[in-house]
């Protein structure tokens, strides 16, 4: 544990340290990861994808629309799901409005594809309104693409800072563990499995050092692969099936609902006062176990203040399955949405 935190922290501080060049993987492992992606990039499947129209109004209630911005990856797209109201962006928005009992306002500015260095282009997009609480889905694009892991958790900081000074929550949803996909074949599943974990951890430092909040997707869908391993994911068997959105999305509903102080952390979540650990040991620990969320919560006493200091608070996913409550909860009938107009054909 100790190891995997100071690794973690290592990562996300390496920048600014002057150690840009950190990887999480060795060069020999980097040839054979290269190597198997090819052989994997062949067995999975291609899909031919419309982008359904999400941005709009979502749910009623009195006051005005809670803004909420979509950026990240494929995830956050919703990549490969037709009903714009099963992807990620339109569950999330329809449950805050249920829990705020107001209208949401969802602008969704993911691209199939991004890495955490396309965050800044997406930020730039929604610059000129204010924004409420922004959910970011990334780091599954790193890894497959060999970034750097500093130059990726760096990028994430930057994106997390400038969001939270412009009076935004944040909420990231940090990389999932690429090992669950089964086209990867052995030992590049193994690979993928830990570097993926190794980058959610230092992604979760990072966020929560800049006053935001994680969900660890991790391996979410594992239960649910070893009973409906054809349900879970799409049609490429590489992007989650609307299943898999729904699941991703009421891991990460909650933690979006108490960033804007709806409802307490403790909600949907169990031991909610045992674990306040520092901020690279709840890290870890998250990494492991899918739905855990971390947040602030103060500097350790008598420390300097700095990051190092700062403590985090843990929060552990109860047993119950989150594609059964999301399956129980989500009703189109009791969706008020309004969407835009415009309609983009990602290409990758």
């Amino acid at each position: 544990m100790v190891l995997r935190a100071t690794r973690a922290r290592r990562i996300a501080t390496a920048t600014a340290f002057g150690g840009g060049g950190l990887t999480l993987l060795g060069a020999s492992t980097v040839a054979l990861l290269y190597l198997q992606t090819r052989i994997a990039a062949r067995t999975i499947g291609l899909t031919t994808w419309k982008r359904p129209r999400v941005n709009g109004v979502y749910g009623s209630g009195e006051g005005a629309p809670v803004r909420l911005v979509m950026m990240g990856d494929s995830t956050a797209a919703g990549f490969a799901v037709s009903d714009p109201l099963q992807t990620p962006a339109c569950l999330i928005a329809s449950g805050l409005s249920a829990a705020a009992d107001r209208p949401v306002r969802l602008r969704d500015v993911a691209r199939v594809g991004a890495t955490s260095g396309d965050l800044h282009a997406q930020l730039d997009k929604v610059r000129e309104r204010p924004v409420d609480v922004a959910v970011v889905f990334i780091g599954a694009n790193d890894v497959i693409r060999r970034v750097r892991p500093a130059d990726s958790v760096q990028h994430l900081r930057e994106v997390v800072r400038a969001l939270s000074l412009a009076g935004a929550a944040v909420v990231v949803a940090t990389c999932p563990d690429l090992g669950t996909v089964q086209p990867i074949p052995q030992p590049l599943r193994s690979i993928a499995r830990r570097a993926s974990r190794q980058l959610a951890a230092a992604q979760t430092i990072a966020v929560v050092e800049e006053g935001g909040r994680t969900v660890a997707l991790s391996d979410l869908f594992a239960d649910d692969l070893e009973l409906r391993p054809d349900e879970m994911f799409g049609p490429d068997r590489f992007h989650p099936s609307a299943r898999g959105y729904a699941q991703a999305a009421t891991a990460v509903l909650p933690s979006v609902c108490a960033a804007l102080g709806l409802l307490p952390d403790s909600i949907g979540w169990r031991h909610p006062d045992e674990d306040v650990l520092p901020v690279d040991r709840a890290a870890v620990e998250a990494a492991e176990q899918a739905g855990s969320t971390v947040s602030p919560a103060g500097v350790v006493e008598g420390g300097r203040g700095g990051p190092r200091g700062l403590l985090a608070r843990l929060l552990r996913r109860g047993p119950e399955s989150a594609s059964d409550e999301a399956d129980s909860e989500t009703d189109s009938d009791s969706v008020n949405a309004t969407p835009d107009t415009g309609v983009r054909n990602p290409t990758g």
